[in-house]
C-alpha cells in the first residue's frame, strides 16, 4: 500500500492511497466467497462450489460494488492504523482509478483531532475548597424538621410574619403584561418570613386576610436561577385563600425522637452535621474537579476539529432547551427574553462547549498515556451497582445494552483519568 498524506488544514488531512494488487486479490476472494454463500450451483450445495464457478454466475456490477465498499474500508482502516491518525468523523471518498479487480486508487478527505500537547501535572497547584458546616447550618435545618412537623390552625384575622397563607397568584410582565411562564400558582402554601420565595414577595401579604386580593410589583434578584427572569420587574395579582397560625413543636429530646432514631436532640444535631458535611465534600470535590480540569485545559495545546466543538453545542442547547419546557417557557419566549438570536444564542455556548470537549481529550490523552484501563470487573460491578437502583425489570434490561454499557465504561475510564490527574497536582 503506498501512502500520500497532505495536511490541509490544522484538524484536516487529505490520504492518497494505492493499493497493492496481492492486497486486492485477497479482498476479492473474500468478496467473492461471501456473495456465493447463498448462490446455487449446480452440483454443489450452496456455498461449496469453487470461487471460479461462483465469480462466473455472479452479477458483475455487484461483486464490483462489494469489492470496492470493502476495499476502500480495508484501506481507510490500514492508512489510519499506519499514519497514527484519529479521526473524529467519517471521511469524504473519491476513488480516483479503478481497474477491477487489479488497480484502485482512492483519496480520503479525513477530519482529524490534532496532536495533544498537556502541561506537567505535578508543576500544577490548585487549592481544595474547605468544607465548613456552622451551627447556624444545623440549626436551620432542625428549623425545617420542626416547620414540617408543624399544626396549622385557621383564622380570619390579618396574616402576620410566622402564619402560613394559601394563596392563588399570577405574574406578568409589569411593562408589556404578557404572561410570565411558570409564576402561576393555585392553593400554594406560604409561611411569610420563611425567605422562600421571590425576596420581597411574603412582605407584601402581611396584613392580608382570607379574600383579600392585592396587586404588587416584583422585580426578580439578578442571580435568580432563571436567567431570563434576571432582574425582570413582574406584576403580581395575589388572593389569600387561608391565613393559618404555625404552631411548631418544641425542639427537645422528644421532639428528636419523632424524626429518627435519636435519643436526645443534640444527638440530631450530630447527625445532620455529617450529613451536611458529606454533602458538602460531594459538591466541593465535584467544584473542585471541573477547575481542575479548567485549569489543565487552559495550559493544554490541541487544535480541536470543529464537527466536534458543533456537537457539543447541539448537547447544551438541547439540555437548554428541556429545561425551558420544563419551566413551561418556548425556546423563541426563552430567547426573546435574553435579547438574542439562535445563532447569536449558539455562539454564547461556544466556550463552554470547547471547554468540555477539551477536558475530555485531556482525560482521553492521560488514559492512553498512563495505560489507564478499565477491567471487565469492574465495569460488571457498576452495572451490577446501577441495576440495584432500579427495581423496574425493563431499566434493568436496558443498561445491559450495548450502547450503554459503552457510555458506562467511558464515565468510569473518565473518573480514574480524574483520579490520576488529582494523585499528580499539588492541592494547596
Amino acid at each position: 500500500m503506498q501512502i500520500k498524506l497532505e495536511t490541509t488544514g490544522p484538524t484536516n488531512v487529505k490520504l492518497n492511497i494505492t493499493a497493492e494488487p496481492a492486497v486486492l486479490d485477497k479482498i476479492k476472494t473474500a468478496a467473492v466467497s461471501r456473495l456465493g454463500r447463498k448462490l446455487k450451483v449446480s452440483g454443489f450445495r450452496p456455498g461449496k462450489a469453487p470461487l471460479h464457478l461462483i465469480e462466473k454466475q455472479l452479477d458483475e456490477q455487484l461483486l464490483q460494488s462489494e469489492f470496492l465498499e470493502t476495499a476502500v474500508n480495508r484501506l481507510y482502516v490500514d492508512a489510519i492504523q499506519d499514519q497514527k491518525l484519529r479521526p473524529v468523523a467519517q471521511p469524504n471518498v473519491n476513488v480516483l482509478k479503478f481497474v477491477p479487480f487489479t488497480t484502485l486508487e482512492v483519496s480520503y478527505e479525513i477530519e482529524v483531532l490534532g496532536a495533544i500537547t498537556l502541561p506537567d501535572l505535578t508543576k500544577l497547584s490548585l487549592a481544595k475548597p474547605k468544607v465548613e458546616v456552622s451551627v447556624k447550618d444545623v440549626n436551620e435545618v432542625v428549623t425545617n424538621l420542626a416547620t414540617r412537623a408543624a399544626s396549622y390552625e385557621d383564622v380570619t384575622g390579618a396574616a402576620k410574619d410566622g402564619d402560613q397563607t394559601v394563596i392563588n397568584f399570577t405574574g406578568v410582565d409589569a411593562k408589556s403584561k404578557a404572561d410570565i411562564p411558570g409564576a402561576t400558582g393555585n392553593d400554594y402554601p406560604l409561611v411569610l418570613g420563611s425567605k422562600s420565595f421571590i425576596p420581597g414577595f411574603e412582605e407584601e401579604l402581611i396584613g392580608l386576610k382570607v379574600g383579600d386580593s392585592k396587586d404588587f410589583d416584583i422585580t426578580f434578584p439578578a442571580d435568580y436561577s432563571a436567567t431570563d427572569l434576571q432582574k425582570k420587574k413582574v406584576t403580581f395579582t395575589v388572593k389569600i385563600n387561608k391565613v393559618q397560625t404555625v404552631t411548631k413543636p418544641t425542639l427537645d429530646d422528644a421532639f428528636a425522637a419523632t424524626v429518627g432514631p435519636f435519643k436526645s436532640l443534640s444527638e440530631l444535631k450530630d447527625d445532620i452535621k455529617k450529613q451536611l458535611i458529606q454533602e458538602r465534600t460531594g459538591q466541593g470535590e465535584r467544584a473542585y474537579e471541573n477547575q481542575l480540569l479548567e485549569l489543565i485545559a487552559t495550559k493544554t495545546t490541541v487544535a480541536i476539529p470543529a464537527s466536534l466543538i458543533e456537537d457539543e453545542v447541539e448537547r447544551i442547547e438541547a439540555e437548554e432547551k428541556r429545561d425551558v419546557i420544563y419551566r413551561g417557557q418556548t425556546w423563541e419566549q426563552h430567547l426573546e427574553s435574553e435579547k438574542l438570536t439562535a445563532d447569536a444564542h449558539r455562539e454564547k455556548q461556544r466556550p463552554a462547549a470547547e471547554l468540555r470537549v477539551k477536558a475530555g481529550l485531556i482525560l482521553g490523552e492521560l488514559a492512553d498515556r498512563e495505560k489507564i484501563v478499565v477491567t471487565p470487573e469492574e465495569l460488571e460491578i457498576q452495572i451490577q451497582i446501577l441495576k440495584k437502583q432500579y427495581t423496574d425489570a425493563a431499566m434493568q434490561a436496558e443498561i445491559d445494552k450495548p450502547e450503554n454499557r459503552r457510555d458506562i465504561l467511558s464515565r468510569i475510564l473518565s473518573q480514574k483519568s480524574l483520579d490520576y490527574v488529582k494523585s499528580q497536582v499539588t492541592q494547596k
